[in-house]
C-alpha cells in the first residue's frame, strides 16, 4: 500500500492524507444497531444484534462500526474529515504496528516510531500512553511537518516495547430506561477493566514501556 494524497487547487500546497483519516462519506453505525446481550461467561454486555467476529478486537472488547470506501488500490478515497481518525483503520495500524500514513509495517532495526505533540507527552513521565499509531521511517519528517498536531517539532519516541494498554471510547448503561450512551472522555481504559463490557471502543492505545527520545535528524536509516 501507499499513502494517498489530497490535491488542493495549488499542487504545491498537496497534503498527504494518513490511512487512519476519516472521509467525509464515512459514517459511523447507528445506536439501533447495538444491544444487550449475554457474555460468554453469562454476565450481560454490549453487543451488536448482528455481530461479527471482527466486531471485537483480541481482547474481546467491541469497537464502533463506521463504514469505509476504499478503492481498488486497497486505500481508502474521498475528501477527508482531517480532525476524525477511522476507528477501524487506527486499530488496523496500531494492533498490527503499521505505518499511519501508508499502512506498511512501521517496524525498523532499532525500533518502533511513535511521535507526539510537543506538549503532549511527558519523556521523563514513568508511563507514556499513546493513541497515536506508529510512522514509518519514509513518512516520520512528513507527518511532523504536515501534521497541525506536531506544529513541526514532535517529540519522537524509538521504542523496543511497546505494548497494548486499553482503548478510548464511549461508554454505555443500561437501565429501565434502555442503553444509553453516558458522556465519553479521552482517557483510556485499561484491558482487563470490569467497565470494558459495556464500552464501545474507538481508539486502541500502547504503552511505550522501553524507548529512547531523539530528534528527526536522529532517525536510523533502516
Amino acid at each position: 500500500m501507499s499513502a494517498s494524497t489530497a490535491s488542493a487547487a495549488n499542487p504545491a500546497t498537496s497534503r498527504l492524507v494518513p490511512y487512519i483519516t476519516s472521509r467525509v462519506s464515512e459514517h459511523p453505525d447507528l445506536l439501533l444497531s447495538l444491544r444487550v446481550q449475554r457474555g460468554p461467561h453469562g454476565h450481560l454486555q454490549l453487543g451488536y444484534w448482528d455481530e461479527l467476529t471482527e466486531d471485537r478486537d483480541l481482547r474481546d472488547v467491541l469497537w464502533g462500526r463506521c463504514s469505509q470506501t476504499i478503492g481498488a488500490d486497497g486505500l481508502p478515497t474521498g475528501r477527508p474529515s482531517w480532525r476524525m481518525v477511522h476507528p477501524s483503520r487506527q486499530r488496523e495500524c496500531m494492533q498490527q504496528l503499521r505505518c499511519q500514513v501508508c499502512a506498511l509495517s512501521a517496524r525498523t532495526r532499532h525500533g518502533i516510531i511513535f511521535l507526539a505533540g510537543p506538549d503532549e507527552a511527558r519523556p521523563q513521565e514513568a508511563v507514556v500512553r499513546t493513541a497515536q499509531p506508529p510512522v514509518c521511517l519514509r513518512h516520520a519528517r512528513t507527518s511532523a511537518e504536515q501534521c497541525p498536531h506536531l506544529d513541526g517539532r514532535p517529540t519522537v519516541f524509538l521504542a523496543q516495547s511497546a505494548p497494548l494498554y486499553g482503548v478510548i471510547g464511549t461508554p454505555y448503561q443500561y437501565s429501565d430506561d434502555g442503553l444509553q450512551a453516558i458522556s465519553a472522555t479521552d482517557e483510556a481504559l485499561p484491558y482487563g477493566h470490569p467497565d470494558l463490557r459495556w464500552f464501545l471502543a474507538s481508539q486502541m492505545v500502547r504503552r511505550l514501556r522501553a524507548y529512547t527520545v531523539i530528534t528527526l535528524d536522529d532517525l536510523p536509516d533502516h
